[in-house]
């Protein structure tokens, strides 16, 4: 009986606070934060949905500020806590996604309130937030900062995805969170808004080519999911929480070098070009790595003669797969004792 009552209370609230200023400032104030805290913890479903619901009618930009007390954060990590035990409430994911997400300084402060486990739940409805492609101004700077903070998390901890290389620490919540990190990074640097503020942070273009380098030398010491394979030898491997992570850091190599001389200049500075061609082989531990080192190399030599010689000097030596060469639509070509790198034009 007191369930029922309960959510037929919240359901009241819940119309009431509907399209009505006064009555959303007038159950914020009597509810925040303690109702809903309250609410957001019963083991009843619907009670929480419900409190859900009420929570989102109430909230604007204002009120989400609140939340940035340190005794109001506990409300924003029971809403993420909810979307991540029951996938099924909408609300939660309109919490986060409509109100939580468009106040960078709340989720900088939520963020380091957050165990692994949350941190990966924030940073998948981020995912699906920027895979929208935000176009209003106000949208594009919050995603500019949140860009920003993301990227310095990923720099200071980007090595924990090394631990994967030890069978016994496949599911290493740390290394999940940068896996995710990594994921939502490509994904910004996708998009043109976001991606000139990406190019020009210091030190992510470094941390893509040092972490490409240190998984590729791991893959090569000893076989674990970093080391190049044609054939699945278990399950377990192809559901491996690692799988892409390569080509992934390619992509983000790729994406920040995409019409940019300084950022091309520095991978040449920072050897990163034989690390990318090393990487052009089929890899079932990474799918699609070879069109990623494709796109990465492309967007290298593209009005860029320093990096285009690089590569063909590199050919000319054997340092470079012909072949490899010729699947990105590349050929070398001797003028006048020079090697030029140029596209192949295919016949019609």
């Amino acid at each position: 009986v007191f369930f029922s009552a309960l959510r037929c209370s919240l359901q009241f609230l819940g119309n009431i606070a509907a399209g009505n200023g006064d009555s959303q400032n007038s159950i914020w104030k009597c509810a925040f934060p303690d109702l809903f805290l309250t609410c957001l913890t019963y083991s009843d479903e619907k009670i929480v949905a419900y409190c859900c619901m009420v929570l989102f009618t109430c909230l604007n930009s204002e009120k989400v500020r609140e939340l940035l007390d340190p005794g109001n954060l506990t409300v924003a990590r029971h809403v993420l806590n909810v979307y991540k035990e029951q996938l099924e409430s909408e609300w939660s994911f309109l919490i986060v996604t409509d109100h939580l997400l468009k106040c960078p300084e709340l989720v900088k402060a939520l963020y380091a309130k957050l165990s692994n486990q949350e941190r990966v739940t924030l940073l998948e409805l981020m995912m699906a937030k920027v895979s929208e492609n935000p176009v209003t101004s106000e949208e594009m700077n919050v995603f500019t900062r949140h860009a920003e903070f993301l990227a310095g998390c990923f720099q200071e901890k980007c090595e924990a995805v090394l631990k994967l290389t030890s069978a016994a620490d496949t599911e290493d919540e740390e290394a999940l969170v940068t896996i995710r990190l990594l994921d939502v990074l490509c994904e910004m640097t996708s998009n043109n808004g976001q991606l000139e503020h990406l190019q020009a942070l210091p030190s992510l273009l470094e941390t893509a080519i040092d972490t490409l380098r240190l998984t590729h030398l791991a893959g090569k010491q000893a076989v674990n999911i970093f080391t190049a394979t044609h054939v699945m030898t278990a399950q377990e491997e192809i559901s491996h929480p690692a799988v892409g992570f390569k080509s992934h850091l390619i992509r983000l190599i790729g994406n920040l070098c995409y019409k940019n001389k300084e950022n091309q200049d520095k991978v040449y500075e920072l050897d990163g070009i034989p690390l990318i061609l090393d990487n052009c082989s089929i890899d079932d531990n990474n799918p699609f790595v070879n069109q990623w080192a494709v796109y990465a190399i492309r967007n290298l030599t593209e009005q860029n003669e320093r990096n285009q010689e690089l590569i063909a000097q590199m050919e000319e030596k054997g340092l470079a797969d012909n072949s490899a060469l010729e699947s990105m639509g590349l050929e070398v070509e001797k003028q006048d004792d020079k090697l030029i790198l140029r596209s192949v034009r295919k016949k019609p």
